[in-house]
């Protein structure tokens, strides 16, 4: 599985520490940011999820407190978005939502829960059926 992550400079440590926590079990490419200086967090949104629809890829994208980027990615139609304050949201933004974007707050959720929602997240299978008709209504509503 390819995962594509990236981060403003508001949760720049806690996307290093991710990445090193993944590249073992998964092919990670860390977009940026590649430094705590600061940055515009719609930069890096818009980098990964460009990356994510073109290539069917998995995405995690960390700010702040991580709403800056869920609302950025989600202005761009193929991407569903999820900003996951806990591992039941990572369970259901998958099996329910068919999320490709994992939103992660880095300064309100410790580097720990951080792990174990990613895992969650990226364990999760989408569950199909009743929830694809959902999907179907909204995927590509935006440009």
């Amino acid at each position: 599985m390819k995962i594509y992550i990236a981060s403003d400079h508001a949760a720049f440590n806690e996307k290093q520490i991710l990445v090193d926590y993944l590249k073992d079990k998964y092919a990670v490419e860390d977009l940026g940011t590649h430094s705590a200086d600061s940055s515009n967090y719609p930069d890096w949104a818009k980098k990964l999820v460009l990356k994510v629809r073109d290539e069917k890829a998995v995405g995690i994208l960390l700010c702040g407190s991580g709403i800056g980027v869920c609302m950025t990615a989600n202005r761009f139609a193929g991407i569903r978005a999820a900003l996951c304050r806990d591992e039941d949201d990572a369970k259901m933004s998958r099996l329910h939502n068919d999320a490709n974007v994992l939103c992660l707050s880095g300064r309100k959720t410790s580097i720990e829960l951080i792990q174990k929602i990613t895992d969650t997240f990226l364990r999760t299978p989408f569950e199909g059926g009743r929830h694809q008709t959902r999907i179907d209504l909204f995927n590509n509503l935006g440009e």
